[in-house]
């Protein structure tokens, strides 16, 4: 049987060197860690690649990795081929880059975008382990996608892909502050350079602008009530930490001690600070004006017959591309776009619950 730690701060038990005056590795509490920092195993595929096998076959991301949701029908509808050129907006893990570099062979080109230095160093390494040299990446926001054509050599792209949202990886750990189901500080930034956290946004937002992006940005059904709530409670107490915003959330939604772990802990239950918690990071990050931002600059640079596909993961973000597209296709500056949202198919959710949201669009510029 396996335990929580007692704390936050409990920690591994550092063992003694041995004879040859070599360190063991630490030992945890239990044969299957809880924390983060403490499975090191999910984290090193390459030497534990049981491991992964294990927790994939159970619907489980392992910690540290990504599943790329909707592969096969983005592969469908984009449809890469030899030769062309991909731009990939969140660069991420890699599972769909790696798909398009394998499509487009030695004769084609993948330029990669992710605001996450930390991540997109891995997933350089990661692909360049692969054998994939047609790379470039850029540690910018896809926002910027035009500024970086001419230093490519390109006048445009065949395809351009954005997954948008979070990675596995990064909900997963706690220091980043995205996930009211671990302990840490209230970040929420995807990128360590911006200078506004979610803690400092909390801090500063006016009531209005926050119920309504709580309304706007996560359907949140309660957004006046929470929004009073946070802005009484900070008149107190700085709110600085994931437990304490997901507390108050509880809080204001009348939640009793005694319920606070049952009512969504059924298949496809919703966590009640789950909503707020996605409101927050988006503000964070500005992620809708990144996305507006692309959609303005996808039909001038793409290539004739170009394609752009866009997964999203909320209604505030799928109907911004939807109603985009649509226009676009009226105007006469895309020649088709998908009739229907596209999702996730049962197995696919089954097998990986957090693709449940998922919403994918495609356009396809006139040749």
């Amino acid at each position: 049987m396996t335990r929580e730690p007692e704390s936050a701060n409990e920690s591994a038990q550092p063992n003694p060197p041995d004879e040859s005056g070599h360190t063991r590795r630490p030992r945890y509490h239990g044969t299957h860690p809880r924390r983060f920092e403490q499975k090191y195993k999910e984290r090193d595929p390459g030497k534990y690649p049981e491991v992964q096998e294990r927790l994939r076959a159970k619907g489980k991301t392992p910690a540290g990795t990504h599943v790329p949701v909707l592969f096969r029908e983005v592969m469908e509808w984009l449809s890469p081929r030899e030769g062309e050129v991909v731009a990939d907006c969140t660069l991420g893990y890699g599972g769909h880059a790696g798909e398009f570099l394998r499509r487009v062979g030695a004769g084609g080109r993948l330029v990669g975008f992710d605001v996450d230095g930390a991540e997109l160093a891995k997933t350089q390494a990661r692909l360049a382990a692969a054998g994939w040299a047609n790379v470039t990446t850029h540690r910018m926001n896809f926002a910027g996608i035009g500024q970086v054509l001419a230093g490519e050599g390109l006048t445009g792209f065949d395809i351009i892909f954005a997954d948008l949202g979070v990675s596995s990886m990064q909900v997963d750990d706690p220091g980043r502050g995205i996930s009211y189901k671990h302990s840490g500080p209230l970040d929420m930034r995807l990128d360590d350079r911006l200078t506004a956290t979610g803690a400092s946004v909390l801090a500063t937002i006016g009531l209005a602008e926050l119920s309504r992006a709580l309304r706007e940005l996560s359907d949140e059904e309660d957004h006046e009530t929470i929004a009073q709530w946070i802005v009484n409670q900070r008149q107190a107490q700085p709110i600085e930490t994931t437990d304490q915003l997901s507390r108050l959330v509880l809080n204001a939604k009348g939640f009793s001690p005694a319920q606070r772990h049952k009512p969504w802990q059924v298949p496809g239950g919703l966590h009640p600070a789950a909503k707020t918690f996605q409101a927050l990071r988006i503000l964070v990050n500005d992620e809708l004006g990144a996305l507006r931002a692309l959609l303005r600059a996808a039909p001038y640079i793409l290539n004739p017959g170009g394609r752009i596909g866009i997964i999203s993961f909320h209604s505030g973000e799928d109907r911004l591309v939807k109603q985009d597209f649509r226009e676009q296709c009226r105007q006469g500056v895309y020649e088709a776009v998908s009739e229907h949202v596209i999702t996730p198919s049962p197995g696919e959710v089954r097998a990986n619950p957090r693709s449940a949201s998922a919403k994918f669009r495609w356009a396809r510029r006139p040749t």
